[in-house]
């Protein structure tokens, strides 16, 4: 509750009386609180893609759900977080959102940081998606760590949420050479391979995600 209503006043039936048939006496109301709010709406998802622009994060959510986001060979294709829903077996369900790329002093608000990273807030879990071949001319360990970061300095509660990587690109030269590199560093993080454009390691990523979101490992994706 923002405001309260102030008392209200007695209307003229609480003057009526046998004598008095049709009373016209009353007492004002009382004048209740007010302000001016600035309220933010954050969109609600079981998962988050996090991710720098054209990492293939909205194709990625396509294979995942029905969801059908804007896909382009531009950066910031995406400007608006977009929910798609994955069907587990067992009539188990989970909602990923496509959040918009984000860059280097996202934190800080560039590119529009504030504006997509306040969606992350909501989510139970990240899935950071990194382009393995590199094929933006970044390197995708350096990219986890920047994404890493960023998500800290802007809120360090974040930093405690359970994550994973998406080595995605995989189809591309150099992916699997990155992706050793990738899984050295981070050993104790699942880093799950994928194409989104072939469909590669789409079913294993949907049967992590089943595990991590319904509780239960022996959940199978459809």
């Amino acid at each position: 509750m923002l405001c309260r209503g102030g008392a209200g006043g007695k209307g003229n039936v609480h003057f009526k009386s046998s004598r008095n048939r049709a009373p016209r006496q009353y007492t004002e109301g009382e004048e209740g609180e007010h302000g001016y709010f600035l309220l933010e709406l954050r969109t609600i998802a079981d998962a988050g893609l996090v991710g720098y622009p054209n990492a293939g994060k909205s194709t990625l959510l396509r294979k995942l759900s029905a969801a059908r986001p804007k896909v382009a060979a531009y950066p910031f294709t995406t400007l608006h977080p977009i929910i798609g829903v994955i069907e587990f077996s067992g009539y188990n369900r989970a909602t990923v959102a496509d959040i918009p790329g984000l860059i280097e002093g996202a934190h800080r608000g560039l590119g529009l940081g504030h504006e997509f990273l306040r969606h992350i807030m909501r989510c139970r879990i990240l899935v950071f998606v990194v382009d393995a071949a590199g094929s933006e001319g970044r390197n995708p360990v350096e990219d986890l760590q920047n994404l890493r970061r960023e998500i800290d300095l802007y809120d360090p509660t974040l930093s405690a949420r359970p994550w994973l990587v998406v080595a995605n690109k995989m189809d591309l030269p150099n992916a699997e050479e990155n992706l050793k590199v990738l899984r050295k560093r981070f050993p104790r993080i699942d880093v799950l391979p994928t194409s989104a454009v072939n469909e590669q390691g789409i079913p294993a990523l949907k049967e992590t995600l089943a595990a991590r979101m319904t509780n239960d490992t022996d959940v199978p994706a459809n």
